[in-house]
Parts: structure tokens; sequence; C-alpha cells
């Protein structure tokens, strides 16, 4: 009865999901920033008149920080509605407890993340279709970007090491549940600063945790002490523990040759923050004051 309650308010939260203009604003979005993004991969492709794998396309246009943020950026605006209030939520909160309510909030959150994070994934792998090809290989496009200067001049993250110790489509889960992580954080963090009293801090606290991963980049902190690019590995190893955007950045992890954290203890790191934001909100709903306009 427990899940069956939380469920029919989880189904609730995503009635007419799909015809929100909200929803179709940020999917139509997600679709131009993956679009922009991947034409570093099309200049190289049609340069050299090569192929790529299918995952390659999505690994390079998100291997690096502005990429991640500027994408899991519309999730704010998408959930900036959050805890979803409407003339039916009382009805939900005399037959279930306010713990129950929360919870389907939150799963709103993992489901609607999935989707998003499936999409942007599927829109990029699509855009490069015609120059791909499916096998489990690293693609002759990738040897030349790992092998020379190439992939740095663009700022496309191909690099040997990557390629030496995992396969594209292993390489594409891992990218994927990296920036999974970092936008459920985001997402989690709109809904609990909602959910503090007073005015809705939703937005505010997740611009200030993008701000923060921004300038967290080692190339932007570098710029701002004035470091040449030889010292930036003073502070690389730094800012990757301590900024969960560069968690979600794929090739600020170790590979055997770096201080930096591996892909499991990022995902650790991100699951530690949920489940901080999760307690917070079970606690601050206790004393959240809900108010209903309209009839």
């Amino acid at each position: 009865m427990r899940m069956r309650n939380i469920l029919s308010a989880l189904h609730y939260n995503f009635r007419g999901f799909f015809r929100n203009a909200r929803t179709v604003i940020v999917f139509l979005l997600s679709m131009v920033i993956c679009f922009l993004l991947s034409g570093r991969v099309f200049e190289v492709v049609e340069r050299f008149r090569t192929t790529t794998q299918a995952a390659e396309p999505f690994i390079w246009t998100f291997g690096d920080a502005t990429a991640v943020l500027l994408v899991s950026l519309l999730l704010i605006f998408l959930f900036s509605d959050l805890p979803k209030l409407t003339a039916f939520t009382p009805f939900f909160l005399v037959r279930i407890t306010k713990r129950k309510w929360l919870l389907a909030q939150f799963l709103y959150i993992v489901l609607v993340t999935l989707l998003y994070v499936g999409f942007v994934l599927a829109v990029t792998v699509l855009l490069c279709m015609k120059h791909s090809f499916l096998g489990n290989l690293w693609s002759e496009t990738a040897a030349i970007l790992g092998y020379s200067s190439i992939g740095r001049t663009l700022n496309v993250p191909s690099t040997v090491k990557v390629m030496e110790s995992i396969s594209p489509c292993g390489c594409m889960l891992q990218v994927a549940a990296l920036m999974l992580g970092y936008s459920l954080t985001l997402g989690f963090l709109v809904l609990v600063g909602n959910l503090l009293p007073g005015r809705k801090y939703g937005m505010v606290l997740a611009l200030a945790y993008s701000l923060y991963g921004f300038l967290m980049d080692p190339n932007v902190m570098g710029k701002m002490l004035g470091m040449e690019d030889y010292e930036l590995y003073r502070i690389r190893s730094t800012v990757g523990w301590i900024s969960p955007l560069n968690h979600a950045v794929y090739g600020m992890h170790d590979f055997g040759y770096d201080n930096l954290p591996s892909i499991g203890q990022s995902m650790a790191v991100f699951g530690g923050i949920l489940l901080a934001l999760f307690l917070l909100a079970r606690r601050v709903i206790r004393t959240y004051n809900f108010t209903f306009l309209g009839s």
C-alpha cells in the first residue's frame, strides 16, 4: 500500500508532462546545445573523411566541464516548479504522509533526469549517425585525435590512456552515469531549496552550485591566478576532488597516471551529496508550510 500511494503521487506529477511548454522548451534547447557542441566532431570527420564509433560523439561532446554544465543548467528551469503543488495535492496529503509525498517528488526528479540524459545521448548519437558504425571498437578518428595534437587544439577529449583502458560503449555508459549523477544533485538541490522557509531558493542555490563548479575548472582557475599551462597540474588534482562538476567530467579521473578520483569514487561523492540533500529535505518537510492557490 505504501508503494502504491507513492506511485500514485508520482503518476500525478507526470500528468501533462510531455504537453508542458516548459518541458518542450528544455528538450528543444538540449537538441540545439547538442548540435552546437557536436560541431567539433563534424569538423574532424569532414576534414579527414573518416568515420566514428556510434558512442564516440557523445563521449567527445560531453567530455569537458563546459559542455556538462551547459546541458545540465536546463534542468534547473525544468525543475523550478518543484515541489508540484496543485489543487489535488491536499487530497494526497490526507491519504499519505508528507514523507511519502516527498519521496514521490524525488522519484519524479530521478525519472525525469534519466529521461533527459537518455534523450541527450540519443540526440548526440543520431546527429553523427551518417558517419558512424556500431562496432564496439575505437575508430580511426579517435586514433587521429588521441595520437596527435588535433584533439587538444579542438578541445576534443580523446586521449590514448582512455582508449587503452576501456571500450567506446563502456566509456559512453560511464560518461552518461557521471552526467546523471551531477544532474541529479542539481535537481535535488532545486527541490530542497524550494522547501526551505521563506521564498523559493531552489534556482538560486542551483545557480550558485553551478557557478562554483565553473570557477573550480582548472583552466578558469589558472587564468584567474595567472598560472601558465605547465603549472595547472598544481590545482588540477585539488579541484578534481572538491568540485562536483569536475567529478562529472570523464577526463578528470584517474587512469593510473594522475592523483584524481576514480569513476567509482566520483559516483560515491554524488551518492553522498544526494543522500545529504534527501535527509535535509525530510527534516525540512516537517515544518514546510503548504500554500494552495486557486480552486
